[in-house]
């Protein structure tokens, strides 16, 4: 089980999702907190789910609040730095920049992207993957 584990995270290094950031998070576990990459995932994934609906929210407004929209990327964009979720801090930047430049729509269509990245991210299990660690 432990080698599964092993390869389904070298896996999700090798399509982009992890970068190293993940391992220094896994190096701060040990026995005094063994829950610890655990609990930093799972708060991840509700604060996720928070902005997620915030930025769908503001994305209803109309007009469209680009500096707001572009704090709670910000906020996104420093959360997924904060565990190695590559692929989404990614997208948090193209997101950002689509803000800065007043681009709606453009923000709708990376939204969707975005999403699917942050779903993928909870499809390899990352959350499960991690307590196992």
């Amino acid at each position: 089980m432990h080698r599964q584990l092993g390869n389904m995270k070298q896996s999700l290094f090798d399509q982009g999702y992890l970068d190293e950031q993940f391992v220094q998070l896994e190096e701060l576990q040990d026995d005094a907190n063994p829950n610890f990459v655990e609990e930093v995932v799972a708060s991840y994934y509700r604060d996720s789910a928070r902005l997620l609906l915030n930025i769908e929210q503001a994305l209803e407004k109309k007009p469209l609040d680009f500096m707001k929209l572009d704090n709670y990327m910000h906020q996104f964009k420093g959360s997924s730095s904060s565990i190695g979720a590559k692929k989404v801090k990614f997208e948090c930047t193209h997101f950002r920049e689509h803000c800065r430049a007043g681009n709606g729509e453009g923000l709708l269509d990376k939204l969707g992207l975005f999403t699917r990245h942050v779903a993928q991210s909870k499809e390899w299990k990352f959350c499960t993957m991690a307590r196992n660690f």
